[in-house]
């Protein structure tokens, strides 16, 4: 047991370490290649801080513990919401911007329901359901790329009409990217890479084996463990996007990284075999899922108020999180 706890506190270290080194090539990278910053923002910083749960995703369905990826996928939306969002809400208020509020939160409350639906269709997620998913992460895709057309036209016409206040933004986000030449990002995202599967073998081959030693559902140990280690990227970049006022890119890395758990993480174990699931873990993990991106909703729509996550609401998050949590140890 305790060599497996050691394997699972490298693995975690692994992964955050990678996960970070990853980005910084990647961005690198995309910089150096000529893609625009707000395409890198969109889609290299969530797929970077999406990348554990990807990983192990891949790592678990290989070796043949899909319900592990399964746990993985719904317990970090789960802890993104209420761990991860809820803590930096209490810390610093987080306004949404119209943005996150009108276009991303739609689709990740549309996607989180679809997978329920599949899931509760014969419990079990099949190849076909994989393909949906799929589909779905495609539609978003398309669907950022037709809002940066846009968003790019709006932001070269207010530059070009002197918006002095939106330049220095722009030019601050850009310096705030790695900025290493082509040779080193390459190397820099072969690397995270590299390590990235390193890690999270290592991860997933530990959760094994405290889910065979305590005898509980590698299902638990993916809501629990696995989840809260694979969103440790999530928070310290939510955390620190908040800190540098940066709200708009805060709840957008939440959002965006659900989105791609749902899309991108769970059509995996489908893909790979599928995945059965009882019917009460269903009501009670993915309703959990479904009540806090509700939630989520409700703060961001609440009439009345500024479209924001106080500190009160952060708090419910939080402990909602917390509740579960102890109510997943307490059945184990």
């Amino acid at each position: 047991m305790t060599l497996n706890l050691i394997l699972i506190i490298v693995g975690f270290v692994g992964l955050v370490w990678s996960a970070d080194l990853f980005l910084s090539g990647a961005a690198s990278t995309a910089t150096n290649f000529g893609i625009p910053k707000l395409v890198i923002g969109l889609t290299v910083v969530s797929l970077g801080t999406s990348a554990p749960e990807i990983v192990v995703a891949i790592i678990a369905s290989q070796d043949g513990s899909n319900l592990l990826a399964v746990g993985n996928a719904i317990g970090s939306n789960i802890a993104n919401i209420g761990l991860v969002l809820g803590l930096t809400a209490i810390l610093i208020p987080v306004t949404i911007d119209s943005n996150a509020r009108n276009r991303q939160l739609p689709w990740l409350l549309g996607l989180t329901a679809l997978a329920l639906i599949l899931l509760a269709n014969g419990s079990a997620l099949t190849f076909n359901d994989g393909i949906i998913l799929l589909v779905g992460l495609l539609l978003v895709i398309y669907q950022i790329w037709s809002d940066l057309k846009k968003e790019d036209e709006i932001y070269v016409q207010k530059i070009v009409a002197g918006d002095q206040a939106l330049k220095t933004q722009l030019d601050s986000e850009i310096e705030e990217l790695a900025t290493l030449s082509k040779q080193k990002g390459l190397v820099f995202t072969l690397m995270g890479l590299a390590l990235l599967l390193v890690s999270a073998e290592l991860l997933v081959y530990a959760a094994i084996n405290i889910a065979v030693l305590l005898g509980i559902s590698e299902l638990i140990i993916g809501l629990t463990v696995v989840a809260i280690g694979t969103s440790l990227p999530e928070l310290a970049a939510t955390i620190g996007a908040a800190m540098k006022k940066h709200e708009d890119i805060a709840v957008g890395n939440i959002i965006g990284s659900n989105i791609l758990n749902i899309t991108a993480v769970l059509c995996i174990p489908a893909l790979m075999g599928g995945v059965s699931i009882e019917r009460s873990q269903l009501w009670r993990d993915g309703g959990t899922m479904l009540a806090l991106t509700m939630l989520l909703a409700l703060f961001a729509y609440g009439f009345g108020k500024k479209s924001e996550v106080t500190r009160l609401e952060g708090s419910v998050l939080l402990l909602s999180w917390f509740a579960y949590t102890a109510y997943l140890i307490s059945n184990v």
